[in-house]
């Protein structure tokens, strides 16, 4: 049986910060803590926390959606690669992360903890918003 995690998140940032901060090698490596090689184009192949998470954009709308392959170096090479949703909204003094991680391998679902220590922690002591 395949899983999903769905998580909310409130930024004190623009969209456009978000959205350029996940897609840019630079600021991503800066705002997780872990090494991360990205694009910014549709089909562009991404990697991120030292090549452990690997993947393709999908789908790329500027500063509102981000759909992405997702694997990790966990994933058996026979499970298909799971998807990452990222849908990002301006609201009052900044941007809500909406983040849907679907097709999830049996057994490895605990990237929902991950995702909060790995992701949304980090990205907010990143932008100032803990």
């Amino acid at each position: 049986m395949n899983y999903t995690i769905k998580l909310k998140e409130k930024f004190s940032v623009k969209p456009e910060t978000l959205y350029n901060a996940w897609l840019d090698s630079k600021t991503h490596s800066a705002m997780t803590g872990g090494k991360a090689a990205c694009s910014d184009m549709v089909k562009g192949r991404f990697t991120a926390w030292d090549g452990y998470i690997s993947g393709t954009n999908e789908t790329l709308v500027p500063n509102k959606e981000i759909v992405q392959t997702w694997r990790t170096t966990e994933f058996k090479e026979t499970d298909k690669d799971s998807r990452l949703s990222i849908y990002i909204e301006e609201i009052e003094n900044g941007s809500l992360l909406t983040l849907i991680h679907t097709n999830i391998p049996e057994g490895q679902s605990d990237y929902e903890n991950g995702w909060i220590e790995h992701y949304f922690s980090p990205m907010k002591k990143y932008f100032g918003t803990e």
